[in-house]
């Protein structure tokens, strides 16, 4: 274990985080709101990042383990410092709860403890979905996009924050990848912004809104969620924007240099539209008797289903009064989530496929048990390595959601309200079912099932094996 280059990153990131309060600091002034939680925060965050910082290694060398450790570290790190503006504040007194808030938005989750948002100042406000967008992309992608210190061999930090079972590059420098990643995020938020305040929302609202859609995470402005502002057009942008930031942003780099064929062949995104089509039909046939008309009922379907398979967890309507077959519907969303590359969580479209192609192979070798079966992705043969990852991550997955939910069901809400609560936080979701639907919260539950939850939601947006590489005991040890 290099320690001295983790030290050195762990402090990028922190500096990082503390650079990134000035943004929020500026809203507070603009709106005459206290400024001092933010300066307070960022002065604790320099007192620790600068020292570390100052011992750059002369080894700046980053292997696979240190790469997961410090994706790992630096996310919880990350939720630690970020919640103390909202407990200085007074936003959040309790500094769990914060933590909580904190790490759902990182994470781009969007599950909250809050009663009630619009009483709450701009500036936290602002912070709070913010942290959304900071995570959608990622943190240690965002460094190395800026920071050219940060090295350009840190592939092992790519690999350990980026979701989804495909990783690479998409020019042969890193840093250089990382800004062609952030350069298209940044663009699709513009537009979305300037789209939304096109159809009258204020330039704030349209602005958090972005941040909470390009980072797929959910946090809104309205105690009603996008339903409080009653604007038809603004719903359908929203939704179609989860669509697009639901796409691996490799294939948006495709489109952009004229590789049509790449995008064209992509089958993970031909599997994600024809989903989220299918869904959307599904849903709107289930609820049409729920709704006056059939534009609504096709906006209201599309909305929800958009929000779930993308992961954003916004809503316009109350989907726990839906029949049970739409709510099943969702619930399988959730778990399936978008592509891999995208800023959306669950297990991702590809890695869907390859899990049920594997199921097709076996089916077909033991039918032919001397026949030669190749399991293809892209039309591209994928690798025995490939395979058994994507296996072994749902086998994790599993015992992870089971594992969770048997902390949160003590002194729970009842089986459909913890099991969804669980499954909304390890694929980055937001609102569950029950108690903790789009009507409500998870601020009823008690301390440890919501230092769980955080955790569970750590997890689902790194994946996994960073969390478990971090709490292993040989990750320590000394050889």
């Amino acid at each position: 274990m290099n320690y001295r280059m983790l030290g050195y990153l762990l402090g990028l990131i922190l500096s990082t985080e503390a650079a990134l309060l000035l943004a929020p600091s500026l809203v507070a002034l603009i709106y005459t709101e206290p400024v001092w939680p933010f300066l307070i925060t960022m002065a604790i965050l320099l007192l620790v990042a600068v020292p570390l910082v100052l011992q750059r290694p002369k080894n700046t060398r980053i292997y696979a383990k240190e790469g997961f450790v410090c994706v790992a570290l630096g996310w919880i790190l990350l939720s630690a410092f970020g919640a103390l503006p909202f407990v200085l504040s007074g936003a959040i007194p309790h500094y769990v709860d914060a933590f909580f808030e904190t790490v759902s938005g990182f994470t781009t989750t969007g599950a909250s403890i809050l009663q009630a948002v619009e009483g709450l100042g701009q500036s936290v406000l602002f912070w709070r979905s913010f942290t959304h967008w900071i995570g959608g992309m990622g943190v240690l992608v965002f460094v190395l996009a800026v920071l050219p210190s940060a090295g350009d061999n840190a592939i092992h930090l790519m690999r350990a924050e980026v979701p989804g079972p495909t990783k690479g590059k998409l020019v042969p420098r890193m840093r250089h990848t990382a800004l062609i990643l952030y350069g298209i995020y940044v663009i699709l938020t513009a537009i979305e912004t300037v789209a939304l305040c096109l159809c009258r929302m204020p330039f704030f609202d349209a602005l958090v809104s972005s941040f909470a859609t390009a980072g797929t995470g959910g946090f809104a402005l309205k105690n009603l969620s996008i339903a409080g502002y009653a604007n038809p057009a603004a719903e359908w942008i929203i939704a179609i924007f989860m669509i697009i930031f639901g796409v691996n942003f490799n294939l948006y780099f495709f489109l952009l240099i004229g590789r049509m064929r790449d995008l064209l062949k992509s089958e993970e995104l031909r599997v994600y539209l024809a989903i989220c089509a299918l869904a959307v039909g599904a849903v709107a046939l289930n609820t049409a008797h729920l709704f006056s008309s059939a534009g609504e009922c096709l906006r209201a379907s599309f909305f929800q289903v958009s929000s779930i398979i993308s992961t954003t967890g916004f809503s316009t309507v109350d989907y726990n009064a839906w029949p049970a077959f739409s709510k099943a519907i969702l619930v399988l969303l959730m778990i399936i989530g978008s592509c891999a590359g995208s800023t959306a969580g669950g297990l991702k479209i590809s890695r869907c496929i390859i899990l049920f192609k594997n199921v097709l192979r076996e089916f077909r070798h033991m039918l032919h048990p001397h026949s030669v079966n190749v399991t293809r992705l892209d039309g591209e043969p994928l690798s025995d390595d490939t395979c058994r990852a994507a296996a072994n991550y749902f086998t994790l997955y599993m015992v992870l959601v089971f594992f969770f939910f048997l902390i949160v069901s003590f002194g729970g809400y009842g089986l459909e309200s913890d099991l969804t609560a669980v499954l909304a936080c390890i694929n980055n979701i937001g609102p569950g079912l029950g108690v903790v639907g789009p009507a409500g919260n998870f601020g009823g539950y008690s301390l440890l099932s919501k230092l769980a939850l955080s955790f569970a939601m750590l997890f689902g947006r790194l994946e996994i094996m960073p969390m478990i590489i971090l709490f292993s005991p040989s990750t320590w040890r000394r050889r």
